[in-house]
């Protein structure tokens, strides 16, 4: 595998466990049959409780049957992950960043004994309830509420783009909190089979097939008032776990590329054209090169964000910058792998393509490259060119 400065030999016994654990798991039980998954529009949920055994789900949080690993043996298992499909990587990460890490980091402790071992085993799957119909890069727009009634809550509103909605057993969704001054944003564990909600499949998506995704729909939906998480409020909530999860994207979009230079150059080093490899003509080489060069530069931001996150240094900007840079790095790269490839390269045996598709959607969720964009500029010039 592609570590060309060596940073790797720097892992310690636990972090190589855990890369090696989930190549394995990826070998053995994905890959062979991803590309179907993809076409098909399906993830594999046979799968789910399985990841869960291996502690796959939010390894690095502490207590509660959780591994709490280090940020880099993190890191390396969204990476892993993602070089087999971006859809892989989007299912743990939601269900540990997004789902275990506000219970965990927010939730009373019966919240946190009633969900987070059997969502760390897979035995329960969560969802994140952030996105709306009309607010995307504006979340703070929401119009989804909560309006206290007795010893209840009551739900109204709709979430869209939810990963992992549809097989959900629940969802922290976040709304605007009627019974309190200025209507602050609130985190609200919502059980899927409660009356008034729905969570409906979206179908026919281009990018991210193997992945299940979906909307909420809260209609007059009751929950009791022990279901609010008591530990945060505002948007504070909401976008400090999505710093967590686009820590995870930083190292996953480094493994999605590292399997596209991976295939391109087995097929360059395999496929003869005018009596040689075509690994041997200068324009691939100058393409390994520039491939091999952007991926070893951004596992070398995600190395040191890894470094910033377990002393307690890091910045949501931090994550901002890998997360704008490494996606839109394998964005690039993925598509310079498929032209590798020629014509194979746009058939499912081959995995550059799916990687490109898929990078679409990464490169928009969870904080469009544009919007980091700003952020940057913000942090920057301390100047805010946005609301």
């Amino acid at each position: 595998m592609l570590d060309y400065v060596g940073l790797e030999a720097d892992l310690d016994s636990e972090e190589r466990l855990v890369r090696d654990t989930a190549r394995e798991f990826v070998d053995e039980h994905v890959r062979d049959d991803i590309g179907d998954h993809y076409l098909e529009g399906t993830f594999p949920t046979e799968l789910i409780p399985e990841m869960g055994e291996l502690g796959f789900y939010a390894p690095n949080l502490e207590g509660y049957g959780l591994p709490n690993v280090s940020e880099t043996a993190y890191g390396l298992l969204m990476q892993e992950l993602e070089a087999c499909d971006s859809g892989l990587r989007s299912m743990a990460s939601v269900q540990g960043a997004l789902v275990m890490y506000p219970i965990h980091a927010f939730g009373s402790e019966e919240q946190k004994e009633q969900w987070l071992p059997d969502l760390g085993r897979g035995e329960a799957v969560g969802c994140f309830g952030l996105t709306e119909p009309e607010h995307g890069s504006n979340p703070s727009a929401m119009e989804t509420t909560a309006e206290p009634d007795g010893d209840e809550y009551v739900l109204n509103g709709s979430k869209t783009w939810i990963t992992n909605s549809p097989i959900a057993d629940v969802a922290v969704v976040w709304a605007k909190d009627q019974g309190e001054d200025g209507t602050p944003v609130r985190g609200f564990l919502v059980e899927t089979d409660r009356d008034g909600v729905t969570t409906n499949k979206i179908d026919e998506k281009l990018s991210l097939r193997a992945s299940i995704t979906g909307e909420i729909s809260l209609q007059n939906a009751r929950v009791p008032k022990e279901n609010r998480l008591p530990g945060v409020e505002g948007m504070k909530g909401p976008l400090s776990c999505l710093t967590q999860a686009r820590y995870g994207i930083a190292w996953g979009a480094v493994g999605a590329a590292r399997d596209c230079f991976e295939t391109a150059r087995d097929y360059a080093t395999d496929r003869e054209q005018f009596g040689q490899p075509i690994g041997g003509f200068q324009m691939q080489q100058q393409k390994l090169a520039e491939m091999a060069t952007q991926v070893t530069t951004s596992q070398l931001l995600a190395h040191r964000l890894a470094e910033l996150k377990e002393r307690g240094d890091l910045r949501p900007q931090h994550v901002s910058m890998a997360k704008r840079n490494n996606v839109r790095m394998a964005r690039d790269q993925s598509r310079i792998a498929r032209e590798m490839l020629g014509g194979n390269g746009i058939t499912v045996d081959y995995s550059p393509m799916r990687h490109m598709a898929n990078m679409e959607t990464v490169y928009t969720y969870e904080g469009t490259h544009d919007i980091h964009t700003l952020i940057l500029g913000e942090d920057l010039t301390g100047m805010q060119a946005y609301q």
